[in-house]
């Protein structure tokens, strides 16, 4: 044996001894963290569930709101798949070609997008369905340009339920979604979003143990319902691989205004490099809302 073989022998053996050492996770458990290089770098794109009410409706397109995106001064959106057309059905693609060619004249990324997904069910075949229809959005996405699909784990537990059995059926979907990503260069971004996920620690639970470079948390700052929400966005930032900013966040049950300066301290203290979605919800007109709340985002990143 060389020098090399015997190091690297040596050191694989080392790396399994600690891996069944108490208290040290299994390397095919790790938790990833993207790899940060250099400072904080944050860019904003607009959530198109902002004007979920107008799209839903039909008093707007999907065209006209990335015109109004790009005359606040947006440099990207994130066009929900909730809004393209006949949705749950693919787009046709001459459409999807057609909606990239006017974002990009209009000097828009697309940032990302997304689709209702449920992983919980006991039933297989509706698993494999859902599956499926991950898969097929995710080529949908690559053809837009996306770089990462949101995606929910599924319903929250019901009693009698047991977590653990719960968990190897999302973990087993949702590593099979990250996998057909890397075939077309789509991440998989794991929203938490009150449901199955309620905590930044189910969220990191599920990361570690579907261990995929394909595969990263999508922060959602106004689905956590615990005491201190800034203490969760703080423990699951640093997994995060796009944000959704909303205007309100729930202190101990209230909800409450967000604080956009621990918000952003909590970026760079993670060193977040990439795009933040800004999400307007509620009533009242997001022509209104959304340039309002934009304003206060600049200012506490500036």
């Amino acid at each position: 044996m060389n020098r090399r073989d015997f190091l690297r022998t040596t050191s694989i053996v080392a790396g399994a001894a600690l891996s069944d050492a108490p208290g040290m996770s299994s390397p095919a458990f790790a938790q990833r963290k993207p790899q940060r290089k250099g400072g904080t770098f944050i860019k904003l794109s607009c959530n198109l569930y902002c004007f979920n009410e107008p799209l839903t409706k039909g008093s707007m397109t999907l065209e006209e709101v990335f015109g109004f995106c790009a005359e606040l001064g947006f440099p990207a959106v994130d066009p929900t798949g909730y809004y393209f057309p006949k949705y749950p059905q693919l787009p046709p693609d001459e459409y999807v070609y057609d909606l990239k060619r006017k974002a990009h004249l209009l000097g828009l990324d697309i940032s990302g997008t997304g689709i209702r997904t449920d992983f919980t069910d006991a039933d297989p075949a509706k698993r494999d369905t859902e599956v499926q229809f991950t898969q097929s959005w995710t080529e949908c996405a690559a053809k837009m340009g996306a770089p990462v699909m949101r995606i929910f784990s599924g319903k929250a537990l019901a009693a009698k339920q047991a977590r653990g059995e719960v968990t190897e059926r999302v973990v087993t979907a949702i590593r099979k979604c990250a996998d057909h990503g890397a075939k077309f260069g789509v991440m998989m971004a794991l929203q938490n979003h009150a449901d199955f996920i309620q905590t930044a620690d189910d969220n990191l639970d599920l990361l570690k143990r579907i261990d995929s470079d394909w595969l990263g948390a999508n922060l959602d700052i106004g689905s956590f319902r615990t005491a201190d929400p800034y203490e969760e966005i703080a423990r699951l930032a640093p997994y995060a691989i796009t944000w959704q900013v909303k205007e309100n966040v729930f202190v101990r049950g209230k909800e409450t205004k967000t604080d956009l300066n621990k918000i952003t301290a909590i970026l760079k203290d993670a060193r977040y490099r990439g795009y933040i979605q800004l999400q307007t919800l509620g009533v009242g007109d997001p022509k209104v809302k959304l340039p309002r709340f934009l304003d206060e985002v600049r200012t506490a990143i500036a």
